[in-house]
């Protein structure tokens, strides 16, 4: 049985204000077991040196990503024209600015976390996102190397506490294969594979579950390095005149179902039984409704499939996937219908959504939902166990 809690036990408090403005909770006992280390399984983290230029073969230098720092956020671009759009740059100066929110030190950064009560971290990278869909695949390639090996310094410093999530190439087989090689030989444990997979050389929407992605499957299985999703690819369908941010976040945080169904029914998982998928930032609550309706879509849709879909609908769940949230009540009241091995606590450090300034209470509102052993899972144990540490 589960606790309920109160959503405003979860929350800031209002007035918080942005993150750059706000001070760690402090470290202290939050009813976890004895030597709980807690690891928040979602961090960011900004790029603040120019890597790109400084690191690339110099054949590629010329028409290298550029990194700098302006008004309180690091951007990316190339001839001081930013490739973010002026909101996201906007959301960057929220929180750039905080001490240890850019790889410039790390040391701080570690100290800002334990400050707040977070022993270890899983960061994915904040601006170097624009680069997912760079035109010029090579170089696309080749800088997803560089921003690998720079942070699998920064994870090899940190000593156990920063790791760090890299990028590889998944529009072709041979790139996978190669890219996962040399991921896994820098020590990361994770890589992330947008929602939105792009266009094929032929200018064709690659299709994850089609038959041409076979070789990039087979690839990610044999390396046994987990895929992480997530959130920040669904963009606005309509003009939004007012608080704009918000509704646009209330979009990201529902962007995981396409991509879901496609490792259900589409025979991803069936040919590749393996594989393991993390879905972040995009709470936990989702997944009762999102297998619920997959198994009523399966029922009444069976006269209609293309192919067998060869196991239930929850047995892709529980054999196959994680989630992680950093406030979900509503999510924790349903934590026997996800399971308690299922899904991670993070900080979202530093974002504006994150529970920075008020971790310890997020911490211990987490026990009081599920007991101290479940949440010991929660915040500590699932995020190792899908990163194979």
């Amino acid at each position: 049985m589960t606790t309920q809690t109160e959503p405003s036990a979860f929350y800031p408090q209002e007035g918080f204000g942005a993150p750059k403005d706000r001070v760690a909770s402090g470290a202290g006992p939050v009813g976890l077991p004895t030597g709980t280390r807690v690891f928040s399984a979602d961090n960011h983290i900004s790029l603040a040196e120019d890597i790109f230029y400084e690191r690339l073969p110099a054949s590629m230098r010329e028409h290298a990503p550029r990194i700098w720092y302006r008004d309180g956020a690091f951007e990316l671009g190339a001839m001081d024209t930013s490739f973010l759009p002026p909101q996201f740059t906007h959301v960057l100066m929220q929180y750039d600015p905080l001490e240890g929110s850019s790889t410039a030190d790390l040391d701080r950064r570690l100290e800002q976390l334990a400050a707040d009560g977070v022993d270890r971290e899983l960061a994915f990278p904040n601006a170097v996102l624009a680069l997912l869909h760079f035109p010029d695949k090579a170089l696309r390639e080749a800088c997803f190397r560089v921003y690998n090996e720079y942070i699998a310094e920064l994870q090899e410093r940190s000593r156990g506490r920063f790791y760090g999530v890299g990028l590889i190439n998944w529009w072709d087989a041979a790139g996978a294969t190669r890219t996962l090689t040399e991921l896994k030989a820098l020590g990361l444990k994770t890589f992330l594979l947008p929602l939105n997979p792009g266009k094929d050389d032929d200018g064709k929407v690659i299709d994850y579950g089609g038959s041409a992605m076979t070789g990039v499957w087979d690839a990610i299985e044999e390396s046994g390095v987990g895929v992480a999703h997530h959130i920040g690819e669904t963009g606005l369908s309509t003009p939004c005149e007012h608080n704009m941010m918000l509704v646009a976040m209330i979009c990201q945080v529902a962007s995981f179902r396409e991509m879901f169904g496609k490792y259900l029914f589409t025979g991803i998982l069936d040919r590749h039984p393996g594989l393991k998928i993390g879905w972040f930032e995009g709470g936990v609550n989702w997944v009762p409704a999102a297998l619920q309706d997959a198994e009523h879509m399966l029922a009444s849709y069976q006269h209609m499939t293309t192919r067998a879909v060869e196991h239930d609908v929850r047995h892709y769940w529980r054999t196959h996937m994680y989630s992680s949230f950093m406030v979900d009540p509503l999510g924790l009241s349903l934590i026997d219908q996800i399971g308690a091995d299922k899904i991670m606590w993070s900080s979202d450090f530093p974002h504006n959504e994150s529970t920075f300034g008020y971790s310890r209470r997020s911490l211990s509102s987490v026990v009081d939902a599920v007991g101290p052993e479940r949440a010991e899972k929660i915040v500590s144990a699932n995020v190792q166990a899908f990163l194979g540490i």
